[in-house]
């Protein structure tokens, strides 16, 4: 299985792509940014993410996305923001025919590192454990989607085991 991991945002969108084998291992086929300007017209950067998301969609041919859910507490202005990023994003993967998952971040924390309030570092450090990385994969953003990608496979793997 084939997930595509996306952490929503206008300025930089985190992605990642993990594959799981037959073996039930890990395997990160791809992570980056969609970075935007924040110079251009905010119609113009929900369109680049769209373009560039849908590319990376044809190119790792994902058989499911999987993104993170929106958590904000203080800034209303971005977290609108973020979530018409959020939409453009689960946009692609339905045009792409692609179903689409979403998990909490506490749910993503939670999969990681078994506590919904872990810190950033902790999640991280988990992330290049679990997946066998030398390093922990940058920016940020990019660390997300991985988690998030990997979060949604480790669910399913329990959902299997429910059964």
């Amino acid at each position: 299985m084939v997930v595509l991991g996306i952490d929503p945002g206008i300025a930089a969108l985190g992605w990642g792509i993990i594959n799981r084998t037959e073996e039930v291992t890990y395997k990160v086929e791809a992570y980056g940014c969609i970075n935007t300007d924040k110079r251009s017209l905010f119609s113009r950067r929900l369109e680049e993410i769209h373009k560039k998301l849908s590319k990376i969609i044809k190119k790792y041919e994902p058989d499911i996305a999987a993104i993170e859910q929106l958590f904000f507490a203080k800034n209303v202005k971005t977290a609108i923001s973020v979530g018409e990023a959020r939409g453009v994003a689960i946009l692609a993967a339905v045009q792409a025919n692609l179903p689409v998952a979403e998990y909490t971040p506490l749910q993503v924390k939670q999969a990681l590192v078994g506590y919904g309030r872990a810190e950033k570092k902790q999640m991280q450090k988990m992330l290049k454990i679990l997946l066998g990385l030398k390093d922990i994969p940058q920016p940020d953003d990019a660390a997300d989607a991985l988690a998030v990608a990997l979060c949604h496979l480790n669910s399913q793997k329990m959902a299997k085991l429910g059964k």
